[in-house]
């Protein structure tokens, strides 16, 4: 929290020594060695083989559970401790990178991407976030990952976004399954410098601004009303700050049509100046779910990452300084 202020907030020098501290500091916090606890260093023997999913428990890198095991797999873990600020090269996230690519290329998972009525309806949020992952952790010029970006900018549908439903009739993109997307071909881009990928990040940065961000473009509703509320961490939902800071990080928060969810976010700021958490995905540790949390993330009252994403989004906006 202290790097993330001192450089997002407040513009001190990224080599300064207030700066250079706290970033030391990052990997000692105590959500990052949670997220980070139990990752295997070794492929396990066929005897000590006992969990679910025998092929990705023994991987080494991995957690000892499928990783898109909600919320212990390395693919969701890796997503976090990118946000709290894993360093580019780390050991450890490029091992759990290891295993989350090969899942992702492997022959059940790449066997079962399909193409109905002329369009690959694919869960695209778990390429998306993979690679933004990959690409914060220096791994942009790895074929894998390449083949990643260049999967999504294939899979795009005509409207700009992606979809995994399945019915031929369907025809719009879904929120949900297109800003993960977005949010990894920009990190790949701002890695790689690939011009192949910005036509595809332009068109699906226009699919969120034309519907200004949670509204119908046919009728102007809201299309979800758990687009306007708060959550930490999203994984792969959609709602309007995580939408704003990829904008913000695309330099689109200064179209007119994100103005409305900018005038959202500025009024759900308390008196005390702070955000709350309005909804999450998780439950606690010792749950019987399927969505169970290495670390808890507050899920009432005011929250500290929602409330520095919101003052990073602000900032970006123009509209704090």
């Amino acid at each position: 929290m202290r790097y993330f202020t001192l450089t997002g907030l407040l513009d001190e020098p990224p080599d300064s020594a207030s700066v250079l501290k706290a970033r030391a500091q990052i990997p000692n916090g105590s959500r990052y060695r949670a997220l980070m606890s139990g990752q295997r260093v070794r492929v396990a023997t066929q005897e000590s083989q006992k969990d679910r999913d025998v092929k990705f428990s023994a991987q080494a890198g991995g957690f000892g559970v499928h990783p898109y095991q909600k919320w212990t797999g390395a693919h969701w873990r890796l997503v976090s401790l990118i946000e709290l600020g894993m360093p580019r090269g780390d050991r450890a996230g490029l091992a759990a990178s290891e295993q989350v690519l090969r899942w992702l290329w492997g022959r059940s998972h790449r066997g079962a991407i399909k193409r109905i009525s002329g369009r690959i309806r694919r869960c695209a949020s778990q390429e998306g976030n993979a690679l933004g992952v990959c690409s914060r952790l220096g791994m942009g010029r790895d074929e894998r990952v390449r083949g990643l970006a260049h999967s999504l900018v294939d899979w795009q549908w005509p409207d700009g976004g992606w979809n995994c439903d399945k019915r031929p009739e369907a025809h719009h993109s879904s929120f949900n399954e297109s800003l993960a997307p977005l949010w990894g071909l920009a990190e790949y881009s701002r890695a790689t410098r690939d011009d192949s990928v910005e036509a595809t990040i332009e068109h699906a940065a226009e699919l969120f601004l034309r519907h200004k961000l949670f509204r119908s473009e046919r009728t102007g509703r809201v299309m979800d009303s758990d687009f306007l509320k708060l959550h930490y961490p999203v994984y792969w939902h959609y709602d309007i700050l995580q939408a704003l800071r990829v904008l913000g990080n695309l330099g689109k928060l200064k179209d007119l049509r994100a103005r409305e969810a900018l005038d959202v976010l500025e009024r759900k700021r308390g008196s005390d100046g702070l955000w709350r958490v309005e909804g999450c995905y998780w439950a606690r540790r010792g749950r019987r779910a399927s969505n169970v949390e290495v670390v808890d993330w507050g899920q009432k009252g005011p929250n500290e990452m929602i409330t520095l994403n919101a003052l990073r989004v602000l900032k970006t906006a123009g509209r704090i300084q």
